[in-house]
């Protein structure tokens, strides 16, 4: 295998059968030691959150292929903590979608002033660069398209999809008593076509039960009936 790129949460390797290996780690992201999805930097390690967080992503993949949704997924091995994919092409340097149930988080962080702390928001889509020199910027479909990251059509494509996983996650925790408050979400892209990839798991995304934040493990073992 060859690494290809080495991240916060999992490393990527080419196979030889043109396919790639995601190698999950037990890092999750946050700051100052406190968990949080939307942040750019390693906030804390979890041991075994890695694992979990492959068990829970063939949950959430095999669901969507149920579904009839695609997604770069091909097969995993837990032990191991690998997922085998397919390859796809990233937007630009990579791109981050955040789909938005409660403003929570950078969301109220940014816009605190116009709207209360856990207000339902409409499966709200935005977009941000993967650039942590930059603090991962957020960017306007506009701004895709000016960049020639996507084209607006490509967009619309990418809000739909984003949407649509979404609604199966949230359905999927609310059967566990959890509310989806948001989620994030990477895609790649296989000719004209806007696919899923990367993982989904609970470091990604932030799910409330009772008011209250669900730690990311106590989440992984209530998907996973633990």
């Amino acid at each position: 295998m060859k690494l290809v790129y080495k991240g916060k949460t999992k490393d990527v390797y080419a196979l030889e059968n043109g396919n790639y290996l995601l190698k999950f780690k037990d890092d999750v992201t946050g700051e100052n030691g406190v968990f949080d999805p939307g942040a750019n930097t390693v906030g804390l390690s979890i041991e075994g959150i890695g694992r979990q967080n492959l068990r829970t992503s063939i949950l959430f993949f095999e669901e969507l292929t149920r579904r009839g949704i695609k997604t770069h997924y091909v097969s995993a091995d837990v032990d191991k903590a690998e997922m085998e994919v397919l390859p796809a092409r990233v937007f630009g340097k990579g791109l981050e979608v955040i789909c938005r149930y409660r403003a929570v988080g950078s969301f109220i962080r940014r816009y605190g002033s116009y709207i209360e702390s856990g207000t339902p928001l409409p499966a709200y889509v935005e977009c941000t660069l993967k650039d942590d020199a930059l603090g991962d910027p957020l960017i306007t479909c506009e701004g895709l398209d000016v960049l020639g990251i996507m084209t607006p059509a490509m967009f619309e494509q990418l809000k739909a999809k984003t949407q649509q996983i979404a609604g199966v996650v949230k359905e999927m925790l609310a059967a566990k008593g959890m509310e989806l408050y948001d989620i994030k979400f990477e895609f790649g892209y296989v000719g004209d076509e806007v696919i899923l990839i990367d993982e989904i798991a609970s470091g990604n995304m932030r799910a409330y039960k009772d008011g209250k934040p669900v730690d990311p493990m106590v989440l992984t073992a209530a998907m996973l009936g633990e």
